[in-house]
């Protein structure tokens, strides 16, 4: 079971399109589906089909099984012919390093090839853990280029929990990326992000697109090159393509990125690391991922 709190900016929000924003990769027919079924609760109470929520109210949602769908239709299918890179296993989530090429989880329900199949081989749990199946109980997601630290629950308390506190403004994520030109040595963007296109595929950070949400970057370089350089970047929260637009927004797209740059080669953008407070026990976690080779100095 997943659990969420109405915030201020969410009062007056559908209860069916609540669900759908709290939980990645759920639609909002999906959530009238949970809501049918009796899945969704508030204040421990039943939730009614168009009802409007009150600040300071308390969302349950059981596993998205209930979507109209028999148990297990959707959940992810384990594969063990996936190499899972482990950094740490932990009571509450699992964590490992995430290679590019290969997505976070699937879109339709039997896809493979992704890295939440190999987490469901060897980590059963996980495959049950997140409200929507498909996710293996990933607890936010990395793009199909990116590699490095990705984070998965062990328990559907867990993966509740763990959003709360990757949204927290105590977690800082770190990247690396690899930028063409020569930016400054430091820099920073305040720009807003909201999708744009019919799937939402692209984000725009000019406060023009779909549901603008605030975002904050930092960068620094790390090492100059012949005609790029290598920055470490920081947020907290993490938006869609956030490092990606941000970069490309102030005149320095990474190299490899084939939505908001040249697209040539591969992306060379990497998740270094995950700095947040423990869901449970209390006490600040830090998760490194190695940086590959293209991300190491004298590389």
């Amino acid at each position: 079971m997943a659990r969420f709190r109405v915030e201020p900016e969410g009062a007056g929000a559908r209860v069916d399109h609540f669900i759908a924003a709290a939980v990645p990769g759920l639609s909002v027919a999906a959530a009238r589906r949970l809501l049918e079924s009796g899945a969704v609760r508030v204040d421990g109470h039943p939730a009614k089909k168009g009802a409007r929520l009150v600040a300071g109210q308390t969302v349950e949602l059981d596993d998205a099984r209930g979507a109209g769908e028999a148990p297990g239709a959707r959940r992810v299918r384990a594969d063990p012919s996936l190499p899972i890179a482990v950094l740490l296993v932990d009571e509450a989530f699992v964590a490992i390093d995430k290679p590019a090429g290969i997505p976070s989880h699937p879109q339709t329900a039997g896809e493979t090839g992704t890295t939440a199949n190999g987490l469901a081989a060897r980590f059963p749990e996980c495959a049950t853990a997140s409200p929507d199946p498909r996710e293996g109980g990933l607890v936010h997601r990395l793009d199909r280029g990116t590699s490095g630290v990705l984070i998965a629950a062990r328990s559907a308390a867990a993966w509740a929990s763990l959003r709360a506190v990757l949204a927290e403004a105590g977690c800082e994520k770190t990247y690396l990326a690899e930028v063409v030109g020569a930016p400054p040595d430091a820099g920073v963007s305040n720009a807003p992000i909201g999708r744009v296109g019919r799937r939402g595929a692209r984000v725009r950070v000019d406060g023009g697109g779909r549901n603008p949400l605030p975002a904050h970057t930092t960068w620094e370089v790390v090492e100059r090159r012949a005609a790029t350089t290598l920055v470490c970047v920081r947020l907290t929260k993490g938006r869609t393509h956030q490092v990606r637009a941000h970069l490309a927004a102030a005149g320095h797209p990474i190299v490899g990125d084939d939505l908001y740059g040249d697209g040539v080669g591969d992306l060379r953008l990497h998740a270094a690391t995950v700095r947040f407070a423990h869901p449970t026990r209390g006490g600040e976690i830090l998760i490194e991922a190695p940086p590959p080779a293209w991300a190491k100095i004298g590389a």
